[in-house]
């Protein structure tokens, strides 16, 4: 059912090629009636739907030439009618055609609002809505992908197939209760463990992907640590090919976390160049030194740079520290020294930028997505994984009370591990877990 109408700029408010203003709601022909002077004799209420008009736009104090198209609901983005301005991309001539639709009947759209209505109207899912906003927030070729499986309804088809199983398991359960004089319970019963089994092993396939999943959406996390002045500084540097962080020969120059990123066969990597871990008298450096171990917590990699021309007990130390971890150790300035060190993993040249491809290459088969294919199909956003995660443990209780128990009390965690699932797909979602996603949107969206 329309709504009133709403109305936003779509496109990012700066200067640029094209911007589109958008309607949508129970009229928005008749703004457009109001604002629109087509070029040539097809009035305004007579456009057919998806077709560009060429035309006036009458905006607030001037006039643009542009274009002007009708998207006829149910068959429309938001399933309501939506008519869309396309003038110049003027800051100044989007925010004025925007102004004159606001005062011609038309409210200012809140954030994620026409996406919103089109999950309110059945146009597509909840979990399909957020891979569309992780699409538009991607930094990286890898977010994209995990993005598009969300957004095409992949996971929503899935849940639905594992909810329709269950859905027929629970209208068995139903069925032998109604009529126990047919003595339904024993094939109920069997059919209840058989379903739960595949449900169970289905959910455990979504599972088993959320690592990954995870991965290619916010990226790989590189901690680069090691003591002062083995070229770390340097290495970031290379390694993002640009100056990010101050280079000195002085020991103790980098204090803070210097953070930089770079894609890697389509992922993400973000580093995280860290303060040389050592003692010191230095109020300042110690802090950094502080923040270094913290990074060494919450990195996916270590990245341990050692000084190829200066081995010493404080690489022993620092290995200590991370050598149970997930690391990666280099040996650095190869172009002056030729050391060699069992625990290296390569030797590199960071000023001279040597072995940086097969360094990134370690650094990939280091991360969540060694030997993955991240051409498929990925768990990659907590609100699904905690779904997942509660659903599993409700149908996994019922199995486990299988015979000691009545059917219509089993029924009862099967029904809570089906409305778990329901939340992936919007079903089940309370208001307050769909408000939270559509506040991550932008205005225009």
């Amino acid at each position: 059912m329309a709504e009133e109408n709403i109305a936003a700029i779509s496109t990012a408010l700066s200067a640029s090629g094209v911007a589109v203003i958008r309607i949508s709601g129970k009229s928005p022909l008749d703004i457009a009636q109001k604002m629109f002077a087509p070029v040539g004799k097809t009035k305004v209420a007579d456009f057919e739907p998806n077709k560009m008009y060429a035309g006036e736009i009458h905006a607030d104090g001037f006039s643009d030439f542009g274009l002007c198209v009708y998207f006829k609901g149910p068959k429309s983005f938001t399933g309501e009618d939506i008519v869309e301005f396309h003038s110049h991309g003027g800051v100044a001539i989007s925010r004025g055609i925007l102004k004159k639709i606001l005062s011609s009947g038309a409210r200012l759209a809140t954030n994620g609002e026409f996406t919103k209505r089109a999950f309110m109207n059945g146009k597509l899912s909840l979990s399909s809505a957020e891979g569309l906003i992780d699409m538009i927030n991607s930094e990286s070729v890898s977010g994209v992908k995990a993005g598009y499986y969300l957004y095409r309804e992949k996971l929503t088809a899935e849940i639905n197939r594992l909810q329709d199983i269950i859905t027929d398991t629970l209208a068995q359960i139903d069925c032998d209760m109604d009529f126990p004089e047919e003595d339904l319970e024993r094939s109920s019963t069997e059919k209840l463990v058989a379903d739960l089994k595949t449900v169970i092993d289905g959910v455990d396939g979504l599972l088993a992907t959320y690592r990954a999943g995870r991965t290619l959406k916010n990226g790989v996390n590189v901690g680069i640590v090691g003591k002062p002045n083995t070229g770390k500084s340097s290495l970031l540097n290379a390694l993002l090919n640009y100056d990010k962080a101050i280079v000195s020969d002085l020991a103790g120059t980098t204090r803070d976390i210097v953070e930089g990123s770079v894609e890697i066969n389509g992922v993400r990597f973000n580093f995280y160049d860290t303060a040389g871990i050592r003692e010191s008298g230095d109020k300042i450096e110690e802090i950094g030194v502080s923040m270094s171990k913290r990074v060494l917590n919450q990195s996916d990699v270590i990245l341990l740079v050692l000084d190829g021309g200066a081995l010493d007990k404080e690489d022993d130390q620092i290995y200590e520290l991370v050598k149970d971890k997930n690391l990666l150790v280099v040996v650095n300035k190869t172009d002056k020294y030729q050391t060699k060190d069992p625990r290296a993993d390569l030797y590199i040249s960071a000023l001279k930028k040597d072995n940086l491809d097969g360094l990134k290459q370690a650094l990939y088969e280091k991360s969540a997505l060694g030997g993955v294919d991240i051409n498929g199909d990925f768990l990659c956003e907590e609100r699904h994984y905690d779904a997942l995660s509660r659903a599993k443990e409700k149908f996994s209780l019922a199995l486990s009370l299988v015979g000691t128990v009545s059917l219509d009390l089993l029924a009862i965690d099967v029904k809570e591990g089906w409305d778990a699932l329901g939340e992936i797909s919007g079903k089940t979602a309370t208001e307050d877990i769909i408000n939270n996603i559509f506040s991550k949107f932008c205005v225009g969206k």
